[in-house]
Parts: C-alpha cells; structure tokens; sequence
C-alpha cells in the first residue's frame, strides 16, 4: 500500500507563503482537520529541546497548529515524556521550566503544557501489543487518555538510531522512564582506555550512578540502563557502544513502543517532521552541532513509516556538509545518516514499523 506524503519546500516568495502558512496547508492537506472532532483532548508531541539546545521546533509553529486545532473545535495541549538521562527534563518540574525557558510558555504557544508520565515519570499504563520484544508497553497515560493527537518531530541523526523522526518521537518520546528504560536496555558502553582523559563528565551526567572515574572512566553495566548519555558526552569519544545488533533492538522496541501510542487511536494521530536544523545529534543535547546538510522542508502524513522514509530520502539526496560531523557520504544520493553513524543501520525502525503494521515504506510525494 502506498501512503500519501506532503511536503512544503523551504522557498517563500511572499507573506501568504511564508513556512508558517505552509504548516496550515499541510495540516489541511494532510487531512488532519477530520482527525479531530468538537472538544476533544488532542495532544501536540514534540521535543522542548535540552537547555543549551537550539535546534528544536520554534514555538512560532507550535501556536499555529494549536489554533489551528482549535479552529477545528480540538483542545490542545503540549505534551512530552520526562528523560531517562541526567539533564533538565527528567521530572515534570525541571521538564517544565526548562520549556518555558526555551520559549513554550502559555502566553507564546495558546496551550497548557501537560507532562505526560507525571513529575517523576511513575504515572504510566501499560499497554497491551503482540510484538517481538515485548508483550506490553509502558506509554505516559496522560497521552493515553487523550482523544487524539499530532507528532511534532524535528527530524535530524540521531547516535543510537541514526535518525530521530515520527516514530522516535511518538515511541521513544512517549514511554515513560521505565518504559524508556526498556527500550534502551540492550545498550551497553565500553571505555577505551587510550582515549580515556578521566574528565569526569561521563560520570556527571551519569543519572543512575553506573559510571567512576579513577584512571580512566569505568562503567558498572549491572546499574547502567543503556541510555546512551555517556557516549554524545564524552568530549574524547573514548565510550563506544558494543554495537552487536543493539541498535537494531533499540529501533524495533521502539517501533513496538509507538503501536503502544497509537493503537487505540489509529484513525486519530497526524505526524509533521520538520526537516530543517538537521544536527548530527539528537535534541537532548545541550548543544547543537552544525547540520549535516541544508534545509529541506516540513512534511507530513497519516503514516509515521512512509512519513520517516521520505524524510531520510530527501535528506540523502542532499549534498552533505563538509563543515559538519559528516565523516562520508558527502555526494548527493550516498546515506548522510551512515556517513555521522557508520555502525548503526537506521532502517530497521522502518523494517519493523512496516512488519508490525505501523505504516508502509512506499510513498507517494506530493508537494505544495
């Protein structure tokens, strides 16, 4: 089955075109205004960002679709799922301020702010789904109550997965902290020794006290919960991952993770990915690196898998950035997500989005 993909393009030659009013072509577009029916809930999914972060959703978007949403008769309300890692958003509070910091405060964006697993990540229901890994899946239940709800994903690489879209967000973004923990739980980190500079930042950002620093770094995989932190913090690159097929896992367990979302709403969730700041790294980083290649868009689809392949393809016919964390693959038509991470295969999220009835991989484009 071919799904339906739609895209706006970066060029504006007037106020009428400009990226805003695009986002509310697409909405309508994409048929999104049906999705919603007079006072229900909907949810908006999206990413705050990390303080010190800058490459996430501008609020300007976010209040469009909330009006959007509201013109419909919805009523909207901002949502994410509280950290795994040590950061600023790992409870509800910290996850809070740090939103409104980054500019997602009532008064900009027209909707409460409403964290999905509750202050410490505990308030979850479990979901039941016939998958590979996992039987059932803990998804934050202030998003489970909800009517309905739309994925606001900035679509950039991603160090574990290769790339964060639609199905990272909803997936990933959604399970609450044990959930998240789950599905991080095949990762294990390795410190080489030579690149090791007993800096002591692995350890600090370290939320589940896995890491000592004596000589070198030193892990304590009995407490560490794969999540990751320590490998984009680490200044050396001195902690690896010892890959075997846990990317692989961590793709499909959080592909199972976003039918655990979705399952009871199918008819009822839009996705929009924003393909521009397209950064190396995922948006829980305090920092943003240089993107890899130049903006492309925002696009949109009723269908998360078709909705992620389009956006890696349009990513990959791009030029890359030599002045970026690209190592290779810098002609158009070569894997720019392959050419950050070389060891991590960012298609099984689609392989097994596809297999466990998420969407499909074959998409027709239509542009604005």
């Amino acid at each position: 089955m071919t799904s339906e993909v739609y895209f706006a393009n970066m060029r504006s030659h007037n106020k009428e075109g400009n990226l805003v009013n695009k986002l509310s072509k697409l909405f309508k577009k994409a048929g999104f205004d049906e999705l919603i029916n007079e006072e229900d809930l909907f949810g908006i999914k999206l990413h705050f960002g990390e303080e010190g972060n800058n490459s996430f959703i501008r609020p300007m978007f976010v209040r469009r679709l909330v009006e959007e949403i509201k013109t419909v008769g919805g009523n909207p309300f901002l949502t994410d799922a509280n950290t795994l890692y040590s950061g600023t958003r790992s409870n509800a509070v910290d996850h809070l301020n740090t939103a409104i910091a980054n500019g997602f405060g009532y008064s900009t964006v027209l909707a409460p702010l409403v964290i999905a697993d509750g202050i410490t990540g505990k308030n979850f229901t479990d979901i039941k789904i016939d998958g590979k890994h996992f039987d059932e899946v803990k998804i934050g239940s202030e998003v489970v109550h909800a009517d309905g709800m739309i994925s606001l994903a900035h679509f950039k690489g991603h160090e574990l997965t290769g790339f964060g879209g639609a199905i990272k967000n909803v997936g990933m973004g959604l399970g609450s902290r044990s959930g998240k923990q789950m599905m991080h739980a095949t990762v294990q980190p390795e410190v080489t020794a030579k690149d090791c500079i007993a800096c002591h930042k692995c350890e600090d950002w370290c939320a589940h006290n896995a890491i000592t620093v004596n000589e070198i770094s030193e892990i304590d995989l009995e407490k560490c919960v794969g999540c990751g932190e320590c490998l984009v913090t680490c200044p050396t690159d001195a902690i690896s991952t010892q890959w075997d097929d846990a990317p692989i896992a961590v793709q499909e367990r959080m592909a199972e993770f976003t039918l655990g979302v979705v399952k009871d709403k199918m008819d009822k969730v839009g996705y929009i990915n924003f393909v521009m700041d397209i950064s190396p790294l995922c948006d829980c980083c305090g920092w943003t690196d240089q993107p890899i290649v130049g903006d492309i868009g925002i696009l949109a689809s009723k269908d998360p898998v078709a909705l992620d392949q389009a956006c890696a393809d349009l990513v990959n016919q791009q030029p890359g950035n030599k002045n970026s964390a690209l190592k290779s693959n810098f002609e158009p038509g070569e894997d720019k997500f392959r050419g950050v991470h070389p060891k991590v295969d960012w298609e099984a999220q689609l392989v097994h989005g596809e297999k466990i009835g998420l969407g499909s991989r074959e998409y027709k484009l239509i542009e604005l």
